[in-house]
């Protein structure tokens, strides 16, 4: 069983910041790709950052220059640190991440339950 869990979120004001992390627990033998998806009231979930298990990052284009991702290989995590917040990143950051598990032997994606980021003034 793997469980990925968010912390982080909240209510911040425009130009403002707010970090967020997401452990990966359970059987794991290695992850491959970790990610940052979110989805505003009406919208479909999109992704927001994605992280290889060497480093290599991709961003959306809405948050190119303002967020940053990253991930601690050795602990199972992976963060996501945004600045200079918008209105219009308010939306549910869900992590999402390929693991392969010691059971199952071959990559599954899993996603964990989702944090509010409510930027408002």
């Amino acid at each position: 069983q793997v469980h990925l869990v968010e912390s982080g979120g909240g209510l911040v004001q425009p130009g403002e910041s707010l970090r967020l992390s997401c452990a990966a627990s359970g059987s794991i033998r290695s992850i491959n790709n970790m990610a940052w998806y979110r989805q505003a009231p009406g919208n479909e979930r999109e992704l927001v950052a994605r992280i290889t298990s060497g480093g290599t990052t991709t961003y959306a284009d809405s948050v190119k220059g303002r967020f940053t991702i990253s991930r601690d290989n050795a602990k199972n995590t992976v963060s996501l640190q945004m600045n200079s917040l918008k209105a219009e990143d308010t939306a549910v950051y869900y992590c999402n991440a390929d693991i392969v598990t010691y059971a199952v032997g071959w990559s599954r994606n899993y996603w964990g339950q989702g944090t509010q980021v409510t930027v408002s003034s």
